[in-house]
């Protein structure tokens, strides 16, 4: 047996599924694909969660495409998020190329070029459907990690939510919030030290100035009504394909704590909203996360946690996340380790420091007879990938170098018209793109506040009237006085005069 047959060999037992699946690719050797040596990665294991990673240029957006669009012709629903701008001609088919037509013949697989059901979505003002989350559905943890707060500023959050559970204030967007913070040391200082004790002025002044940070950010757009509710990415279209909703994050790239903040935002809403799915066949909804080092770089301890939680615990609900980056080590060990399959394209070894993380690299992915992995992550074509999945009961797939099936849409972007008429066709434009600004936080205790200073110019009128009306009394009671001054001196005098005149008779 040569060494071709060996690999396909090794390549049938060990991707060998019974359930559905998805195929990247055919299997490399040597340099040669072997045709016909599919590459399958079971439903059953895509909540496991992935990483696509590699070096600029090496194929990762087009490798994401390929598997978004193979989940959407199974019937599950994806979430892409598009920092760079270039997946929206996911809804047009393919024009075709003849190294399309190569690639397939020599991976076995023939190729057929369509467009996929896509929703266009937008976090900021960009043309899409508005994607909004209210304070109060944030919570108070969610907030207080995304601003980074010491233990003691967390808790006047958690007050500060408290009160407005318990007095009816919808907190809505950024400015209920900072207004109840600012009423907590203000007008409402007393109220507050009453009901839930003393709240420092200080660090009520730090918390606000992490927010205007915030909003700086353009975090003012993402808090409001009307809140998007994520059952909505989970549409099937009437031919029974999995919708691929579209993200576009072009203009916040240099704005990761706007990013992460929606990221955690969303993911701790799919977790509270998604029923437990316990071992299904297959998952409810896949979430590709671009330029996933935008969460991670300057991530505090806290909101790393917060994450490494919520990847360990939302795969339950038969949701999967996928990083992609351009490196493994742009992602943290601890989250690196919950990532089922691993789709490595070519790595560059420019520096010494390059070399370093191609060392690393190699060592996330198991040993191969048929190959020295760290020789060929710096090989690999544009394209080809090293793949390491899992199999249906959860064990490694072994390792292969895969020529990878090409997209079946368009690789390119849709043109201004064409994404004003997928815009427009969508149904969820009229449900979420109208503006709401109903009474919240802000307004009533404006209100509040407003009827208080009423009252006490009130009060202070009604004392005016009462300091006037002693003071005339006064006046009154002094006009009398020489009288009765003088009637006591008469009378004195005329005593004294009565006295005198007994002693001389």
């Amino acid at each position: 047996m040569d060494i071709k047959e060996k690999f396909f060999a090794t390549i049938e037992k060990g991707y060998a599924t019974k359930g559905d699946y998805l195929i990247m690719g055919a299997g490399m050797v040597n340099g040669e694909t072997v045709k016909d040596a599919y590459i399958k990665v079971p439903l059953k294991t895509l909540n496991r969660h992935g990483l696509i990673a590699g070096a600029t240029g090496t194929g990762k957006t087009k490798t994401l495409q390929v598997i978004a669009e193979n989940l959407s012709d199974k019937g599950i629903p994806v979430l892409l998020m598009d920092l760079k701008g270039d997946l929206s001609g996911i809804a047009k088919a393919s024009p075709g190329h003849p190294k399309i037509d190569e690639r397939h013949a020599a991976i076995g697989l023939p190729f057929e070029a369509k467009g996929f059901p896509v929703e266009i979505l937008s976090l900021s003002e960009q043309e899409g459907v508005r994607l909004r989350a209210t304070v109060s559905e944030f919570g108070p943890v969610l907030l207080s990690r995304i601003l980074d707060l010491t233990v003691t500023q967390e808790g006047i959050v958690a007050v500060v939510f408290k009160y407005c559970d318990d007095n009816k204030l919808p907190l809505l967007d950024l400015n209920d919030f900072k207004k109840v913070l600012q009423y907590a040391t203000g007008e409402g200082k007393k109220e507050f030290q009453q009901e839930y004790g003393r709240i420092s002025t200080s660090s009520t002044g730090t918390i606000l100035r992490k927010i205007i940070e915030l909003e700086q950010q353009g975090a003012d757009l993402f808090f409001g009504e009307k809140s998007f509710e994520v059952d909505d990415l989970t549409r099937i279209d009437e031919n029974g394909r999995g919708y691929i909703n579209i993200i576009r994050l072009t203009d916040i790239q240099d704005k990761p704590k706007l990013f992460s903040t929606f990221m955690l935002s969303l993911l701790a809403e799919i977790y509270a909203t998604f029923p437990e799915q316990g071992d299904s066949d297959r998952p409810e909804l896949i979430l590709f996360i671009d330029e996933a080092h935008l969460i991670f770089d300057n991530a505090s301890k806290a909101l790393l946690d917060q994450i490494e939680s919520i990847v360990k615990l939302i795969r339950s609900k038969g949701i999967g996340l996928y990083f992609v980056t351009q490196n493994p080590t742009d992602i943290p060990d601890d989250v690196l380790a919950q990532l089922g399959l691993k789709v490595q394209h070519a790595l560059r070894a420019f520096t010494a420091k390059d070399r370093k993380a191609i060392k690393l690299t190699a060592q996330n992915y198991p040993d191969s007879e048929f190959y020295d992995t760290e020789e060929i992550l710096t090989s690999l074509g544009i394209g080809e990938a090293l793949i390491s999945a899992l199999d249906e009961k959860g064990r490694p797939t072994p390792l292969a170098a895969t020529m990878l099936r090409a997209p079946m849409s368009r690789m390119d972007v849709l043109t201004a018209s064409e994404l004003k008429e997928t815009i427009g066709k969508s149904k969820l434009i009229k449900k979420y793109n109208e503006n709401i600004d109903r009474e919240s936080a802000y307004e009533i205790l404006n209100e509040k506040i407003e009827k208080a200073e009423k009252e006490a110019e009130k009060e202070k009128e009604a004392a005016a009237k009462r300091k006037t009306s002693r003071r005339t009394t006064t006046r009154k009671s002094t006009r009398m006085n020489p009288v009765v001054k003088v009637l006591t001196s008469a009378t004195f005098i005329r005593g004294v005069l009565g006295v005198l005149k007994k002693v001389i008779r």
